[in-house]
């Protein structure tokens, strides 16, 4: 299984989300076959680490983003991840726009898989204070263990 979170300049909510769901696949699954990377929209940052704020927003929780760095999406991503999960809507909305149509029920949005079925998008906390990027890890955290729940359970054999 191969997921690939989305946001747009990839250096806040989707290094957070991967970092989060790294994580959770190590304590709760370790040894899995899942890989997981993350990329941006828009080309705004590549090659940056993630943004210092996340990055010890994230190691306050045990995450650690360093290595991480951003990354735009390419074409062959589409075809080569089992799931891409933007974390807003209007991300979503660009990924569809660009994916080739064979692939597009493969992007999904991260809070499809949290508990609250109100809240849609993960807010982009670049322009705000340190409160944002804790909501992000909230966020993530949550959804992370909803999306796990789904990967195992396609990954469940079948009984006939």
């Amino acid at each position: 299984m191969r997921i690939l979170f989305v946001c747009m300049g990839n250096i806040c909510r989707s290094p957070t989300a991967e970092g989060v769901f790294r994580r959770l696949v190590a304590e709760r699954v370790p040894g899995a076959e899942i890989e997981v990377d993350s990329a941006g929209t828009h080309d705004y940052h590549v090659g940056d680490p993630p943004d210092p704020r996340s990055i010890a927003a994230a190691a306050r929780r045990g995450v650690d983003l360093r290595q991480l760095r951003a990354r735009l999406i390419r074409d062959e991503d589409f075809e080569r991840f089992d799931l891409i999960i933007a974390m807003d809507r209007l991300n979503r909305e660009t990924l569809l726009e660009r994916s080739p149509a064979p692939f597009r029920e493969r992007i999904r949005l991260f809070m499809e898989f949290a508990s609250d079925p109100e809240v849609e998008d993960v807010p982009d906390p670049y322009y705000g204070g340190a409160p944002g990027f804790e909501r992000v890890l909230d966020l993530a955290e949550e959804a992370a263990a909803g999306l796990l729940d789904e990967v195992l359970e396609r990954a469940r054999p079948r009984r006939r």
